[in-house]
């Protein structure tokens, strides 16, 4: 963590200092981002917005104040590298119950109405990611942000109790979003306010009224499946009680068990069957008692005794999605840069038994957010806007089916061989499936097609482990100027910038004249779209790392660019060259070429944007300019 670099401050180095342009309690009139909805969404495109004094944003939600009990728990490891941006990971890790193993259950042949365990796997391959996948609740999650945005720079707070009325398009002067609100708290009920925005993102659930207001509507299965879903505080004598478990019995459906944080809460999603118009009624009635009953009946022939249950609730969740996540095309067909936005539920609904609506909802708002700020910052066309959706479209579609696959899979009642004719599904197919859906569990399945934010596979081979499209995977590196071991991705704030990771190649001689271009010629990329009054690296954040021993390298004869002079007083920053790690040679482990080095352009969303040869000044012009306004 830098500070100090403006100036010397006391205190919590982590509070930010104030905007100048603060505005009070009361909604202005006008507003640069208004977001509809404080959910994971929206607050992590908030908590993103609000790290940019420049860029007014306010956050709305209907509810009288923060969500105290939250329904989603699962948060994959790719959402935790994300959180790490924030910075994040390290308080969710100390308070989160970490999935380490998966655990399946099946008939027992030997005991009819019991249970035995059939396999056990890691949850998560190994060498992943260096976050594991965890488990929190949803409201927890909430409050993480909510403290990111309250000591940024905006000191943003959510105006609660408020709703989105009607939301209007008239494309008149700089705010061309009208937005009407209406006050839900009892003091102020009914009273409706008019709110001009440049940008309107609804996330405000799966009855949108944002989704309304831009003609979009969620197809697919509105409910096919019922799970019955409860934390609670149990004693009991099954042994897995503290790892993730999925069981089928042979009659009284299938349970899947998720230990929660603390090291007492249980979770467990309890089958009730398929939904159909006879019976969606009753299914809504269903009672807690009923679910606990069931579970017991599952788990014979251990013996569950619900001492308390936090919460719970019936799940009739199906997979939805919507054709478009903005209001590029307006009712009569005309094509426009968008100005409203939807994102998570309001665009595409998942079941719980997979892990991906908060997950898959969250990487939504951290994939706008920082196009949002390029363009409010007039570093990016409004073009840029239109990728949001041509990204997260296609992405949301994936995952769904996945989903429905998979809780297919999980709905499924245990093939039995004497009954071949009933159908079903093998448990050792289910575990096989769990290991191979790994990627997509964890998050890190998320590939973006080449286009103006991603390119062409013609030099992958430089990195092979550089995956173009995909998340940027860390590893281990020692940062030369005070010998730390750190995470290469862990530099990587969510500010907005784009990275430029420069790995040297065997004698140094063509990672030196990349510096020396970057840093002086005329045609540097770097000089064209870093504005004359910021930092150097305000735009791209360059950082590079050599092959040799950390103790080999002379501080004093590194490229002067990687020794920027930065803030007011012209301060060196001395964290942009790092070394391998001696465990870990990152050269080899994300398949590196050590000959000829590689450019690994990352973007501010964590996404490796593209991977070129050090010699290859053009095509990384040619590749950045489209994205950037050029000086």
């Amino acid at each position: 963590m830098q500070f100090h670099l403006n100036g010397f401050r006391v205190g919590d180095p982590g509070i930010e200092p104030a905007a100048e342009n603060m505005h009070g309690p009361e909604m202005p009139d006008q507003v640069d981002v208004l977001i509809a909805g404080s959910g994971p969404a929206g607050l992590v495109l908030a908590a993103q917005l609000s790290k940019f004094p420049g860029i007014t944003t306010r956050i709305v939600e209907r509810r009288s104040g923060p969500l105290l009990m939250g329904q989603a728990d699962g948060v994959a490891c790719r959402t935790v590298e994300m959180f790490n941006a924030f910075g994040l990971a390290e308080r969710l890790l100390r308070e989160a119950y970490w999935v380490n193993e998966t655990v399946f259950w099946r008939p027992d042949a030997d005991a009819q109405g019991a249970i035995r365990r059939t396999g056990r796997v890691q949850d998560t391959e190994p060498g992943l990611s260096e976050f594991p996948h965890v488990i929190v609740n949803q409201a927890r999650i909430q409050d993480y942000l909510l403290d990111v945005m309250r000591l940024s720079p905006r000191r943003l707070e959510p105006d609660y109790d408020l709703e989105v009325v009607a939301v209007e398009r008239d494309d008149v002067g700089e705010y061309p979003v009208r937005v009407t609100l209406r006050r839900t708290d009892a003091t102020r009920l009914g009273e409706e306010i008019c709110v001009r925005a440049r940008y309107v993102v609804g996330c405000d659930g799966a009855r949108s009224r944002v989704r309304a207001a831009i003609g979009q509507t969620l197809r697919g299965d509105a409910a096919n499946h019922a799970w019955g879903v409860m934390d609670a505080l149990a004693v009991t004598n099954f042994p897995d009680i503290r790892l993730k478990v999925a069981i089928q019995s042979a009659r009284e459906g299938n349970l899947l068990i998720i230990p929660r944080e603390g090291g007492h809460l249980v979770r467990f999603y309890v089958d009730l069957g398929d939904v159909t118009p006879e019976n969606r009624d009753a299914i809504k009635q269903i009672t807690v008692d009923r679910i606990i009953a069931t579970a017991q009946r599952i788990l014979h022939p251990y013996t569950l005794d619900v001492k308390e249950v936090a919460w719970f609730s019936v799940y009739e969740v199906g997979q939805r999605l919507t054709d478009r996540f903005d209001d590029s095309v307006s009712a009569d067909g005309v094509d426009r840069d968008p100005r409203v936005f939807i994102a998570g539920d309001a665009c595409h609904t998942h079941s719980a038994k997979a892990g991906q609506g908060m997950n898959v909802s969250m990487q939504d708002g951290f994939n706008l957010g920082w196009k949002l700020a390029a363009v409010l910052q007039g570093r990016s066309s409004p073009a840029l806007l239109r990728t949001y959706s041509g990204e997260r479209q296609p992405i949301a579609k994936e995952l769904i089916e996945f989903d429905k696959e998979w809780s297919a899979m999980m709905a499924a009642p245990p093939k039995d061989p004497a009954r071949p004719e009933a159908g079903g599904v093998d448990p050792a197919e289910l575990q096989a499936y769990f290991v191979r859906a790994g990627r997509y569990t964890a998050g890190v399945a998320t590939r973006y097609r080449p286009g103006m934010l991603t390119g062409g596979s013609t030099y992958q081979a430089l990195a092979s482990g550089f995956t173009i499209g995909t998340r940027f995977h860390s590893s281990p590196v020692v940062r030369i100027a005070d010998a730390k071991p750190v995470h290469l991705g862990h530099a990587a704030q969510a500010d907005g910038r784009w990275r430029l990771y420069v790995f040297a190649d065997a004698g140094q001689r063509a990672f030196d004249a990349l510096c020396d271009h970057l840093m002086n010629s005329p045609d540097s990329i770097l000089r064209q779209i870093t504005p004359t009054d910021t930092d150097p690296d305000s735009v791209l954040d360059l950082r590079a790392v050599l092959q040799q021993d950390h103790r080999e390298v002379c501080l004093e004869e590194l490229p002067r660019l990687l020794l920027p002079c930065k803030g007011r007083y012209g301060l060196i920053d001395y964290e942009k060259a790092f070394t391998s790690d001696a465990v870990t040679d990152i050269f080899d482990e994300r398949g590196i070429d050590r000959e000829r080095g590689a450019v690994v352009v990352v973007r501010p969303d964590q996404y490796v944007a593209h991977v070129l040869p050090l010699n290859a000044y053009a095509e990384l012009s040619t590749f950045l300019q489209p994205i950037f306004r050029i000086n």
